[in-house]
């Protein structure tokens, strides 16, 4: 699986829970929570399993200063784009777009860092091992 499809699939997973569109899950809960609850409670603790998958994963692979560093590499991106005209965030839809496409990016970097890692430096990485 390749870095492009572990993004979509974190940009999918953060834009079904939440985006600017009345397409989402936040919107439809809410909407549906009296009569279809447990409908509503399967659809979050699915939601719910993608976030710990992603996050873990993020986690142990880049840990939060890690993230906190793709997140401004990410943010300093959008800031140059933004000075030079090229991004303009005027439009609160827009933005919220851009919020979710940089945590799928911090999503999907933490998920494919092993496999960035060992393509830039030769070097595997293992998970540890009980025996």
């Amino acid at each position: 699986m390749s870095f492009t499809l572990r993004w979509l699939f974190a940009f999918l997973l953060l834009a079904a829970t939440y985006n600017p569109t009345r397409l989402n899950f936040l919107r439809w809960a809410e909407a549906n929570w009296s009569t279809q609850m447990p409908l509503v409670v399967l659809a979050a603790l699915v939601l719910l399993v993608g976030y710990v998958i992603y996050i873990r994963a993020t986690l142990r692979s880049i840990g939060a200063s890690g993230m906190l560093l793709v997140l401004a590499l990410v943010g300093a991106i959008l800031w140059v784009l933004w000075d030079f005209g090229l991004v303009s965030l005027d439009n609160p839809g827009f933005a919220t777009w851009l919020g979710i496409l940089a945590l799928s990016i911090v999503l999907g970097v933490g998920l494919s860092w092993s496999i960035i890692r060992r393509r830039l430096s030769g070097q595997v990485d293992m998970d540890d091992v009980e025996e």
